[in-house]
């Protein structure tokens, strides 16, 4: 699941810059949607990895 994250986040950056690029506001938006959805995916993977024990505790 953070990978999919991961790759939201790529895709967005990507969106972004060629909303960017060609003055396009409804592309970059969407590019900035696609970030925001792949981090709140990573945030749930790091919360359900935390509840699971799985992050080592420093």
């Amino acid at each position: 699941m953070a990978d999919k994250g991961g790759m939201d986040k790529a895709k967005g950056k990507a969106k972004e810059a060629v909303g960017k690029v060609t003055g396009s506001d409804r592309m970059k938006a969407e590019g900035k949607m696609d970030q925001a959805e792949g981090e709140a995916k990573e945030a749930v993977h790091d919360a359900k990895d935390s509840m699971r024990g799985k992050h080592s505790k420093h």
